[in-house]
């Protein structure tokens, strides 16, 4: 029996991640493990999340998952080295904001990060930002935001969307989205702030999941 590729999140915006997995390896299997119950990961403490992400994990490997995606920026910039360290025999994939590309492609532009606040207060964050650093770059937390996406109403995330950035209009040139849900409002974003550039990052995890499977032998 072939062995699935696993993905974990806390709700529905890992699957944003998991499409451009299977644009690129169609023939595999998968196991979507989307952990609503703990949503939203963003408000809690790193011992907290941890001890979440992992009760996940072990999930994912009693399906007999051969490598696992933490389709979650909060979760992989607060805890995957740990998870890394406690499965050492499993390989990972983790998600985090896509910083080194905004620096790569547009170190001269004005570059807002959006985030949940475990992401946004992060020591990977800092690190990553440190190893590409952007002259205009700023970070904003939305904990409202993906708890928002999980219960659906457009309504309130429109609204919500344009009480946080009205105020970057004509202010802003590219827009990091440092959460896997934000994915699904990206035309209301764009609505919002017009010809903003927007990077998900969703594209380099699947060559990396391809990457390492071919690896790995997997």
């Amino acid at each position: 029996m072939k062995r699935p590729i696993g993905f974990i999140d806390s709700g529905l915006g890992g699957i944003s991640v998991l499409k451009e997995v299977q644009k690129l390896l169609p023939m595999e299997d998968y196991y979507y493990y989307g952990d609503s119950f703990h949503h939203p990961y963003g408000e809690r403490s790193k011992d907290n999340l941890l001890k979440v992400v992992d009760e996940g994990i072990q999930e994912l490997l009693k399906q007999n998952c051969k490598l696992i995606v933490v389709a979650c920026n909060t979760a992989t910039t607060m805890v995957l080295p740990e998870i890394r360290k406690k499965y050492p025999e499993i390989p990972f994939v983790g998600t985090e904001p896509a910083l080194k590309v905004a620096y790569d492609y547009y170190p001269n532009k004005r570059v807002l990060v959006m985030g949940t606040k475990g992401t946004i207060e992060s020591e990977r964050l800092q690190f990553l930002n440190a190893q590409y650093p952007i002259d205009n770059v700023t970070f904003l937390a939305c904990p409202e935001l993906a708890p928002l996406i999980e219960e659906g109403d457009q309504t309130k995330i429109k609204t919500y969307l344009e009480e946080t950035l009205s105020s970057y209009q004509g202010k802003v040139d590219v827009i990091v989205l440092g959460c896997t849900h934000y994915v699904f409002v990206k035309p209301m974003i764009k609505e919002i702030l017009k010809d903003v550039i927007l990077l998900d990052g969703n594209q380099g995890i699947a060559n990396q999941v391809k990457h390492l499977l071919e690896e790995k032998g997997l």
